[in-house]
């Protein structure tokens, strides 16, 4: 014998109401799984939220610091810390143990003597070398042959430093030599010694004398002449932050870092 249809219809609905309870509390856990998840994230882009120190190459020190600000705006939580120093003093501080979680130098020759302490490096920049002289060419310095002059105070920096390599690779490939009043221990202290006029030149990166126009003018070096730089960065094995360590050295390579980088007269890696 069937129900009356006003019967069936509530036994129906009934059985409907209890069916959809399961799903409705299973539906709710999913949910809280994922803002749990989105919680524990730590940015809008997903990088998860730190204090990184970045130790990078003086020639490094205004294009990271804008570079920097772009990312903290990208990544609410996170803060990056530069120390800018010469390629081979950073080496020094990564070998003492100081405490950083990425590494960016000048060369790729520094970089691949730490390779034991350094996750892989991408290289995220290039730069190339040109001469320093003060405002205006008062000596009238015209190429890498008038810096052989004994009359001239031509400052170079130090032979371990990375710029001062690509230095003297290039005087040497042209057979020039120079006779520097002072080595220096970073390519930001060469070009300071021309801006306040204590040497008539001195070679530095392109990018250097491009912060400086208001004091120094670049003598552009032709490129069968000149060195290539190569900016390597990487993770170091010692952060104890190394998954936001590790999303920052990606981001060097967008588009929106490399942006910063070129309008700042770097080249593409």
């Amino acid at each position: 014998m069937s129900l009356p249809l006003t019967r069936r219809r509530a036994a129906a609905a009934v059985l409907t109401a209890a069916l959809l309870v399961p799903l409705a509390a299973c539906g709710n856990g999913d949910k809280k799984d994922a803002d749990g998840g989105s919680e524990a994230t730590s940015s809008a882009s997903g990088a998860p939220k730190a204090d990184l120190t970045v130790l990078a190459a003086s020639s490094l020190t205004d294009v990271f610091k804008e570079a920097g600000a772009a990312y903290e705006k990208a990544n609410p939580g996170t803060k990056v810390t530069f120390s800018f120093a010469g390629s081979q003093e950073l080496a020094a501080q990564v070998k003492q143990g100081a405490p950083a979680d990425a590494l960016v130098t000048a060369d790729t020759k520094t970089m691949d003597g730490l390779s034991g302490d350094t996750g892989k490096p991408t290289v995220i920049a290039k730069n190339r070398l040109v001469i320093a002289v003060g405002e205006g060419n008062p000596e009238k310095v015209e190429n890498l042959k008038d810096l052989a002059d004994s009359k001239l105070k031509v400052v170079l920096a130090a032979p371990e430093v990375p710029v001062g390599r690509y230095s003297r690779q290039i005087l040497d490939a042209q057979k020039i030599e120079v006779k520097p009043v002072s080595q220096e221990p970073n390519v930001r202290a060469v070009l300071s010694k021309v801006e306040l006029g204590e040497a008539d030149a001195g070679l530095v990166y392109k990018t250097d004398a491009a912060t400086a126009t208001d004091k120094v003018d670049a003598i552009e070096i032709p490129d069968a002449e000149n060195a290539i730089a190569s900016y390597p960065a990487a993770t170091l094995k010692a952060s104890e932050h190394s998954e936001a360590a590790a999303a920052f050295v990606a981001w060097l390579s967008t588009p929106e870092a490399q942006k910063i980088l070129q309008g700042a007269g770097f080249q593409q890696p």
